[in-house]
């Protein structure tokens, strides 16, 4: 069986699980690093999951819906289920957030993106929207005009 607690690197970015609730559908509980500049997932909404993140290092950009903030350390921002959320690292320094899902998506969802994303060669984008759907995640349209 696979250590929850291990560190699975979906490309630039760091899942470390501290609670995984996805057997149980019960609430789950992850750490995440966002280097500077990191390629990050597209905006998204979950069908099934409220997620809250809260910035233990660093700063994340964190938006939800039309509202975009700068989280620093000991700030939170929480996207309720059906919500369009998407997340940056624009800034110097690497930022560490704790995420806290309920229900949970579970580690194995980071696990099957990162097979995705470190396969070689440029992200195969239907195989990682095909690993959204399996888990609830709906990719956001994009903007009008773009």
């Amino acid at each position: 069986m696979t250590d929850p607690s291990a560190t699975i690197r979906a490309g630039q970015l760091s899942i470390r699980y501290l609670v995984d609730g996805s057997q149980t559908d019960s609430v789950g509980m992850f750490e995440l690093t966002v280097p500077p500049g990191s390629n990050v997932p597209p905006p998204h909404s979950h069908t099934r999951n409220d997620e809250c993140i809260y910035v233990l290092e660093g700063t994340l950009r964190y938006s939800v819906d039309d509202q975009t903030r700068d989280l620093a350390a000991g700030e939170t921002m929480s996207s309720p289920k059906g919500s369009v959320h998407q997340f940056s690292n624009p800034f110097a320094a690497p930022a560490r957030a704790l995420v806290v899902q309920s229900p949970d998506i579970g580690a194995q969802y980071f696990r099957d993106v990162a097979s995705v994303v470190g396969a070689g060669g440029p992200p195969d984008k239907a195989a990682l929207i095909a690993v959204m759907t399996r888990y609830g995640l709906v990719p956001a349209a994009p903007p009008a005009g773009a």
